[in-house]
């Protein structure tokens, strides 16, 4: 198994610099031959999720489309899968940021009974307290 970064991973996937997502693609391409996985991380998920919110400045609905296109890739293994599409979901449906959720859900996989939090987006979710 390889771990992706995500400047590797997002070359892939906005194709914004011809050189690099060309030897993104073909790492990629080159696991898929050999069948070896590749490994996402949360850190590295919610940095891609960052980016293209911010520098590329993409809808909500565009990360929904990508998060659904790395999910349903057979070829890639997440760090806390289970929480990354329990967290997907919540975004999915609500108006809280990615990340937001992650944090909620990793915390609860690790026996938390809920994460504080002041952000107000996070109003109603049941992993959160707003204080």
């Amino acid at each position: 198994m390889r771990a992706l970064d995500s400047n590797v991973l997002l070359r892939y996937l906005i194709n914004d610099d011809p050189r690099q997502a060309g030897i993104s693609e073909g790492i990629i391409e080159e696991c898929r031959r050999s069948e070896e996985p590749l490994f996402i991380t949360v850190l590295v998920l919610c940095e891609t999720v960052w980016v293209l919110d911010r520098i590329y400045r993409q809808s909500k609905t565009q990360i929904l489309e990508t998060i659904e296109l790395l999910l349903t890739m057979d070829l890639l293994r997440f760090e806390h899968e289970r929480s990354v599409r329990r967290a997907f979901d919540q975004f999915r449906q609500s108006r809280a940021d990615f990340p937001d959720y992650l944090i909620g859900e990793i915390a609860a996989a690790a026996g938390c009974r809920d994460t504080v939090t002041f952000d107000k987006a996070l109003k109603g979710s049941p992993r959160f307290t707003l204080l």
